[in-house]
């Protein structure tokens, strides 16, 4: 049969449906399946839709004009159309798995039972049709989606030990939906937390920043920390627990507790803003004294030392890298911008997506003493300021400095730092000025 395209697609959704419907008009069997199932269910916005028939992988390819066989020993087939891509699996059962990710090998099925019961939560392994509306059912999800309860399908221990990454789908999940854990299920991810150190830094990565970014992120990390899986993935954060802080500004309670209730304020954060909330204060736990009260001296920058180790070893990117690390090392300057000159000021509410920094001291400080007077102020000023005030055009270049007979060296950094400081406090306001202020500070160009 030729390649058929799909017509009036509007999204993924329209997508998904589309190819249901040229399947089963080809004689095949398919049904949505797994996570957009279960948010229908929950009344949800679903985001990923995927299909399972018992099509075959060459079949799907023949019957859609745009597709990519992105696991056909799996019986995957991407189907695109537009923007939108849909997962189509065959219907298939699981060998052994001998990685801890994939199994050995597959057996493709005539029938979507086996298919169901090979996946990892029961909440993951409902079908739907889409044209009546009725939902397979063949691991008791439904039941489980009533009693808010995330529960591994058949044994939870061999669950786990066939893809370990489902040790913290099972976390993200049950913190994204606000459900508890089954009791055998939560007794083998304490079990078993420890094969987490098998599975690679990116899919590690991967689970963490979606517990941080979906939704449920404090949840998420009490339940990392209740089956033992926070203290394999990230022990400086595990190291928090337990250190104490100065009640005067601490009220709540040691650094992990704080930490926790900074996760609880994160709205749809980016995923640089949630690390930084996470690893603010990273670097408190090994610069803890007591001297004439609980101090912290240098934790700041013993934060920044820290998370980078921690973003490295979980492959962050150097974008994100450098965006996390500079929450990290900033998020005490606040404190002093009341009394900041002017200039040093502006340059810190110029810095590269100051939004996520001002937004993570908001947190900081709801979380700990509550007040918020630094916040309001930086507001204001970032308000009043634009563009032009917080980056003016340069009065005076190197080659300024050049044609005035200065000779270019590491002097020319500091009086082209010393006319921005005058600019950005409006003392001086054209190039005359600004030359006149070098000539004041540095020097004549013969004298040096």
């Amino acid at each position: 049969m030729p390649a058929a395209p799909i017509l009036v697609v509007v999204n993924s959704e329209d997508l998904a449906r589309s190819i249901v419907l040229r399947l089963r008009s080809a004689g095949h069997q398919a049904y949505l399946v797994g996570g957009c199932v279960r948010d229908f269910l929950l009344g949800r916005p679903a985001k990923d839709f995927d299909i399972a028939t018992d099509a075959r992988p060459d079949r799907v390819s023949e019957l859609f004009e745009r597709t990519e066989q992105v696991g056909a020993h799996f019986g995957v087939v991407l189907v695109r159309e537009g923007g939108s891509q849909v997962e189509v699996a065959t219907f298939r059962s699981d060998a052994s798995y001998s990685d801890g990710r994939r199994p050995d090998r597959v057996r493709f099925e005539a029938g979507p039972r086996e298919d169901a019961l090979r996946r990892d939560f029961t909440i993951n392994a409902l079908l739907l049709d889409p044209e009546t509306g009725q939902v397979l059912d063949f691991t008791g999800g439904r039941e489980d989606l009533r009693l808010r309860t995330i529960r591994a399908i058949g044994d939870p221990g061999q669950r786990f030990q066939e893809d370990h990454l489902r040790l913290l789908r099972a976390v993200r999940f049950a913190a994204r939906l606000d459900f508890a854990i089954e009791p055998a299920t939560m007794a083998a991810l304490q079990r078993l937390h420890g094969l987490i150190a098998k599975v690679s830094a990116e899919r590690i990565r991967e689970e963490l920043t979606r517990i941080l970014t979906e939704g449920g992120a404090r949840r998420g990390f009490e339940l990392l920390d209740e089956t033992g899986l926070l203290g394999d993935i990230l022990p400086e954060v595990a190291a928090m627990k337990g250190v104490a802080q100065p009640p005067q500004f601490h009220p709540e309670g040691d650094v992990w507790m704080h930490t926790l209730l900074l996760l609880e304020k994160l709205r749809n954060p980016t995923v640089t803003l949630a690390m930084g909330a996470l690893l603010h204060d990273v670097g408190k736990p090994p610069t803890f004294r007591m001297a004439d009260r609980i101090r912290f001296n240098g934790h700041a920058e013993e934060g920044v030392r820290l998370a980078h180790e921690i973003l490295t070893r979980l492959r962050f990117s150097n974008e994100q890298t450098e965006q996390i690390e500079a929450l990290v090392g900033n998020h005490m300057r606040f404190k002093d911008a009341h009394d900041m000159r002017e200039s040093t000021l502006k340059r810190f509410l110029r810095t590269r997506d100051f939004g996520e920094h001002l937004e993570l001291h908001r947190i900081d400080c709801l979380s700990s003493n509550g007040k918020l007077d630094t916040y309001k102020m930086v507001l204001e000023r970032l308000g009043e300021l634009g563009e032009e005030d917080l980056k003016p055009k340069p009065l005076v270049t190197g080659r300024d400095l050049i044609a005035a007979g200065y000779r270019p060296g590491p002097a020319f950094g500091k009086m082209l730092a010393a006319v921005e400081d005058a600019q950005l406090e409006a003392r001086v306001q054209s190039t005359e000025e600004a030359m006149a202020l070098v000539r004041a500070e540095f020097g004549e160009p013969g004298d040096r």
